[in-house]
């Protein structure tokens, strides 16, 4: 269904070293930098045939977080899930909502965590039980 998410940063130094670190934890590895025409710089992550974006504004304002907004990423077992937190809270993200863990709802049981990176864009690592 999508191509791929891109979110704004205002440092994207401080982002590089973050999504690095968490992506990481889900086998994204180290992000690809690229430069586009107008000087922002930007970086690419992919897996798993998709592909995630970290970019400083192209409109030179500064980037702002979607009030509302959730980026989610699939892990493979409720541990990395953990994993992915704890890497996230260690490299400047901010844990938010409940505790990473098991969460009851319309789709049945789900292993799930928030957390806001530097620059506020609120995060979930999910792992959805096979039936």
């Amino acid at each position: 269904m999508f191509s791929h998410v891109m979110l704004g940063t205002n440092d994207i130094e401080r982002s590089k070293r973050f999504y690095d670190a968490v992506l990481q934890v889900i086998g994204a590895g180290t992000a690809i930098e690229n430069t586009n025409k107008t000087g922002q710089r930007r970086l690419f992550y992919r897996h798993d045939g998709s592909s995630f974006g970290v970019s400083e504004p192209i409109d030179g304002h500064a980037a702002t977080i979607g009030n509302g907004g959730t980026v989610g990423f699939k892990c493979d077992s409720p541990e990395q899930v953990h994993e992915f937190h704890d890497v996230a809270i260690a490299n400047g993200g901010t844990s938010i909502e409940e505790p990473p863990g098991p969460r009851s709802g319309p789709a049945g049981v789900l292993y799930l965590a928030y957390v806001r990176d530097p620059d506020g864009n609120k995060l979930c690592a999910l792992h959805r039980p096979k039936a």
